[in-house]
């Protein structure tokens, strides 16, 4: 395959970024882009050089691979039609909206040895990948994911819109079952969950206690890991690392001298950048990507418990629509 030929289904505020990312890659075709809206299509298309589409299906014969960044309750049925036509499938997080339909997706990924990415952008985050090799065994882990008020992602619960990023990270660097999960959050601008806070248990005895919000006065992305000997504070927005950690183990009690102060700061990236170049990389190499379907559906199970426990116990005077 020397020239790529890739697509753009749903150019909105993300899809654009999409777009414009596809374009500037070295030996691959953005073929066209897909709207609903034709005058988005059209202006997306003129700004990247390509053709505008108002129906996917006009697309799918020219093209080898897509983005699909469409709201999320067409998620399935769009990328079930590209995996059917051999198409390789980059699709925005959530994956789906329901369990059913992330595995009859990876099920028509693996039957036809289909790249299916989903698109936990964080992964790609510089400081993201330097603390995976960092964690052995986490003991504690705080998140907070904060952000004013968007009506961009108000369609879904701050769950699917925001925590989701932190739940994926979380489960991969744990990397062990879930067995436990206490959820409470309330609806505060929207008639959606707008506020949560999630305490996940694993079964090897590590905690993680995130939270997200939508409705902060300030944006803050930020997660601290505790493990034996060593402490690790991350923040997404800085692109840090801030790590303390005890040198000398050999001493019943650690003094000043055996704790040892790391910093770490990781220039500017483009982390959707880095997402899309990996997606074609694999699409050439036959490698797995970064961020499975198996990922991306593990993550959407913790993200669907959360938001039940949620819908199930709503605050009295703040009942969900």
């Amino acid at each position: 395959m020397s020239t790529l030929r890739a697509g753009v289904i749903g150019v909105g505020y993300l899809g654009r970024f999409h777009a414009q990312k596809y374009a500037a890659l070295e030996d691959v075709d953005l073929v066209g882009v897909v709207d609903a809206d034709s005058e988005r299509a059209g202006t997306v298309a003129d700004e990247v050089g390509t053709r505008a589409f108002t129906d996917y299906l006009e697309l799918l014969d020219q093209v080898d691979a897509v983005s699909i960044v469409v709201p999320t309750r067409f998620h399935h049925r769009v990328a079930a039609e590209c995996l059917r036509r051999g198409i390789h499938v980059l699709v925005e997080k959530p994956v789906t909206t329901t369990l059913e339909e992330a595995d009859d997706l990876i099920r028509l990924a693996g039957q036809r040895g289909l790249v299916l990415q989903v698109g936990h952008l964080e992964r790609f985050n510089a400081a993201v990948r330097a603390v995976a090799d960092m964690v052995g065994t986490p003991m504690f882990i705080e998140s907070q994911r904060l952000a004013s008020f968007n009506p961009r992602g108000a369609d879904v619960s701050v769950v699917l819109d925001l925590m989701i990023h932190d739940i994926d990270i979380i489960l991969k660097l744990v990397d062990q079952p879930v067995t436990r999960i206490d959820a409470n959050g309330a609806p505060v601008i929207s008639s959606d969950i707008d506020i949560a806070n999630a305490r996940i248990q694993f079964a090897n005895g590590c905690v993680a206690n995130v939270t997200a919000s939508r409705v902060s006065l300030k944006a803050e992305r930020k997660m601290r890991l505790f493990q034996r000997n060593s402490y690790i504070a991350l923040d997404f927005q800085q692109r840090s690392l801030d790590i303390r950690s005890r040198v000398n183990s050999n001493r019943d009690a650690p003094a000043m001298e055996d704790i040892r102060s790391e910093q770490h700061r990781f220039e500017d990236g483009d982390a959707l950048r880095a997402e899309i170049t990996s997606f074609v990389g694999c699409i050439r190499s036959g490698r797995a990507p970064l961020v499975t379907g198996a990922d991306g559906r593990q993550a959407l199970a913790t993200a669907i418990e959360i938001t039940r426990q949620l819908r199930d116990n709503p605050l009295p005077d703040q009942p969900l629509q």
